[in-house]
């Protein structure tokens, strides 16, 4: 009788290590996470949250079935309770709990395309940078105001954008406004190389005069980038020359008005640091971010005579170039009865 009782004791025993087991590998490996309910493939993880945070996350928004089987899963693992990784998490659909645990413990985030072009203010590149980031762009823009932090840069207030060199960047979702500052820090390093420099210096302007220079290259050329090395020629001509560069992006930059198609007369006397018909030189910012091909049509640019330039009366969106303001006249003269006929008077 009792080799039975024990037979049995060992048998229960054994049946109910077997489900204990059973039951723990399930809270382990069968399949928790589900998309078919969420609103999207990624998982956020915020800078701020803490253990509840992503379980209820987690729960609410329908990307786990069981919290409970996750948070007991989540428990085992050493200290991932305590060390939450912010970030922006790909999930698959039938992950288990190990695998979605062992995927926020590696931190190994996706990462979010960032692309900034035709940018003229701080406000809209930092709109454009934060867009698909944690960070806002409140935050970006009050570093970009900040002059201390701006010095440890080497810009000022007014120079700082000519830091951002538009393109297509890889960022972490999470990345702060300072790091994100420091990122576009490195790919100015980058592009700046030992010839680069080499060639400004020879110009005879900094690297942010350079970026100045090429963002009115690219204004006055936006649609034919083959022809910016003619127009930065140009102008560097009239600088080297003491000529006022009398650019009319210029003045519609220090207007503020960027729905104008024509300069006249009247805007040409408007009171702005950026009027170039008024001031000698560079501006003391770029008026837009030059893209890499703009400043390199400054560094490479094309030796000539030309000092002055006309929009083709065609509207190719090409220029007629000239040596003397009498054959400029001529060219000019040719465009404004264009506009008039095309009726654009502002």
């Amino acid at each position: 009788m009792l080799k039975k009782i024990i037979i049995l004791v060992l048998l229960l025993g054994a049946a109910i290590g077997g489900y204990m087991a059973y039951s723990m590998y399930q809270k382990v490996y069968q399949p928790n996470v589900t998309l078919s309910n969420a609103t999207d493939k990624y998982f956020y993880i915020y800078s701020h949250y803490n253990f509840d945070d992503v379980v209820h996350d987690l729960y609410e928004k329908g990307y786990i079935i069981n919290s409970e089987s996750f948070e007991w899963v989540a428990e085992q693992k050493s200290n991932f309770k305590n060390n939450i990784k912010p970030g922006r998490y790909l999930l698959e659909d039938g992950m288990s709990n190990n695998a979605l645990v062992d995927l926020f413990r590696s931190g190994e985030q996706k990462a979010v395309k960032v692309t900034f072009n035709n940018v003229r203010t701080k406000e809209e590149l930092a709109g454009k940078i934060t867009k698909n980031l944690e960070c806002d762009s409140l935050e970006l823009i009050t570093l970009l105001n900040n002059p201390e932090f701006i010095r440890k840069y080497g810009f000022n207030k007014t120079t700082i954008l000519t830091l951002f060199l538009p393109n297509t960047y890889q960022f972490n979702w999470n990345t702060s406004a300072e790091e994100a500052v420091a990122k576009m820090a490195g790919e100015y390093k980058k592009y700046w190389t030992a010839d680069r420099k080499a060639k400004a210096a020879a110009l005879n302007l900094s690297q942010s005069e350079v970026s100045i220079l090429a963002s009115i290259v690219q204004a006055e050329q936006s649609v034919h980038s083959d022809e910016r090395p003619i127009v930065a020629g140009l102008y560097i001509n009239r600088m080297r020359q003491g000529m006022l560069l009398q650019s009319d992006p210029t003045i519609i930059y220090g207007i503020g008005d960027f729905t104008m198609r024509r300069v006249l007369n009247k805007h040409k006397t408007f009171n702005s640091p950026y009027n170039t018909y008024l001031h000698k030189g560079l501006p003391p910012g770029p008026i837009n971010l030059p893209s890499i091909k703009s400043l390199d049509a400054v560094l490479n640019y094309e030796h000539h005579n030309f000092v002055y330039m006309c929009a083709k009366e065609d509207f190719s969106g090409y220029h007629n170039f000239a040596k003397t303001y009498s054959q400029h006249k001529v060219y000019a003269r040719k465009y404004q009865r264009e506009l008039n006929k095309r009726r654009i008077y502002n």
